[in-house]
């Protein structure tokens, strides 16, 4: 992996420069949860999605609500499937799908979300050339998906212990494809567990791909690509095809929350 560019908690350093991936913005964590969603600072996340492919937010959800979805893990009855990535040689670990109706507080994140990615989807859409087929309501396209036959719901949770880990990968699930996703921390590094790290892996034209590492804190978001993303080319804009996965959890156990805003086949 060349290139490596590791980010983590609290600091969030880009590229040995030591400045922050984005700016601290300040969150009211007693707020409606669109409303913290509204709080981040939505230039800076499109900045380092335009730089970097993933962009990491201030903390957006309390301990106590951390606990609560990393909790639903265990109530079966949430969830339409569950996958042990061993068993497709995925990695190691494990991960379920949640069914309808989602908790609260998923589908309201998911809900708020959809809307602020939007600027970003369509103007990556514009630079490549491409269709931007995202409607303003998240409602309104996930109806097309359903018509496309792309129907079963994407939210997922995580759950890594000691040795797990995820393999390179994307999150496609049929033809409809929403550019970016998010992925919540619901444990806390160096307390809950330790390795476990977010990767990201570009496939830059005509070059060696270029490896970014997270360190994701417990009630923070990383916003990232799904599929490609448009760098700049002698030719104007090229699509880099981009993979994430998850480095071995070493101790304890991590648990995240998904949101992919398209739903699978």
């Amino acid at each position: 992996m060349s290139g490596t560019t590791t980010t983590g908690t609290p600091a969030v350093g880009a590229a040995g420069t030591g400045e922050p991936l984005t700016r601290e913005a300040s969150i009211d964590l007693t707020a409606d949860p669109a409303i913290r969603v509204g709080q981040i600072d939505w230039a800076a996340v499109a900045e380092e999605l335009d730089t970097h492919g993933c962009a990491l937010t201030p903390r957006i959800l309390t301990s106590a609500e951390c606990a609560d979805v990393s909790g639903l893990y265990d109530e079966t009855g949430r969830f339409r499937s569950t996958v042990d990535m061993a068993r497709h040689r995925f990695g190691s670990g494990q991960y379920r799908y949640f069914d309808h109706p989602f908790p609260d507080l998923v589908g309201r994140l998911r809900q708020a979300f959809y809307p602020r990615l939007l600027p970003v989807a369509r103007a990556w859409a514009a630079r490549l050339g491409r269709a931007a087929p995202w409607p303003d309501d998240l409602g309104e396209w996930l109806e097309m998906c359903h018509a496309a036959g792309q129907r079963r719901p994407t939210p997922i949770l995580l759950r890594y212990r000691e040795g797990d880990w995820n393999a390179l990968h994307r999150d496609l699930y049929g033809d409809l494809v929403f550019p970016l996703q998010v992925v919540i921390g619901l444990n806390e590094p160096g307390v809950d567990h330790t390795g476990g790290e977010f990767l990201l892996v570009e496939q830059r034209p005509r070059a060696q791909s270029r490896g970014t590492s997270t360190l994701l804190g417990q009630g923070r978001a990383l916003v990232f690509t799904t599929r490609d993303r448009p760098v700049r080319s002698a030719r104007g804009w090229s699509a880099a095809p981009v993979r994430h996965g998850v480095s071995t959890v070493r101790s304890g156990v991590r648990h995240t929350l998904g949101l992919v805003f398209h739903d699978a086949t």
